[in-house]
């Protein structure tokens, strides 16, 4: 979390969010106002949200590590439009650390290049869709970061996307899998690709595949950008 997100968090009148994001973030909303919910309730979650903004309230919405990377912020946005303008209350997005981001730090340097960051949640999106930017990214060679890699619902599309990037590169291709990145039960592991499913992968875990340049150097992964050495 950023310190502009703290201090917004600070001076909100209410604060709205997934429950398991506002337990993160319990010591610095305590004593406000909290409106919380569920999975799929994002948008009744962002209708409160925007309803007591209207009112007058400063209201702070909670989501994910980077609001508009796979957050609310698009949502938020979209209720926002619908309302006549006069009615509109101030939106600002702040920005956050992302999951990529902090994953990345943890494994090295594996994001040096181009990259293609897939959620494989097919709540919202086919997953023939997919699988389709799935095989594009690899076939680009594209880095590749995995959203939402695997819940107890989905177990077999994170091998397929094992698969489809075998298609394309290596099976010794370093692959970092990162669970719980930055929190008390943090897991950081380098392996490769023909292996990677192997290792422990749920919904707090981000997956990073290595493009064909990206190798191993003791207990980091490198994306060369193709500096003169």
């Amino acid at each position: 979390m950023t310190l502009e997100a703290r201090q917004a968090l600070e001076a909100a009148d209410a604060v709205v969010g997934y429950h398991a994001y506002l337990e993160l973030v319990a010591d610095v909303i305590a004593g406000k106002p909290v409106l919380g919910s569920g999975m799929m309730q994002e948008v009744e979650r962002c209708q409160a949200a925007v309803d007591r903004a209207v009112s007058g309230e400063n209201v702070a919405v909670v989501s994910s590590g980077d609001p508009g990377i796979y957050g609310m912020a698009g949502l938020v946005l979209e209720l926002v439009a619908r309302l006549p303008e006069k009615e509109r209350p101030g939106v600002r997005i702040i920005p956050g650390v992302s999951a990529v981001g902090s994953a990345a730090a943890a494994l090295g340097a594996p994001l040096m290049h181009d990259f293609a960051v897939i959620s494989l949640s097919d709540l919202l999106t086919p997953w023939d869709l997919i699988e389709k930017r799935v095989r594009a990214a690899a076939e680009a060679d594209f880095v590749i970061a995995i959203y939402n890699p695997k819940s107890t619902r989905r177990t077999q599309q994170i091998e397929k996307v094992r698969e489809i990037v075998l298609q394309h590169r290596a099976p010794a291709t370093p692959v970092g899998v990162v669970r719980s990145v930055t929190r008390a039960d943090e897991a950081v592991v380098i392996t490769t690709l023909d292996r990677f499913t192997t290792e422990k992968i749920d919904m707090f875990t981000t997956v990073i595949i290595g493009n064909s340049q990206t190798f191993r150097e003791g207990p980091f992964m490198i994306t060369p950008r193709g500096y003169a050495l």
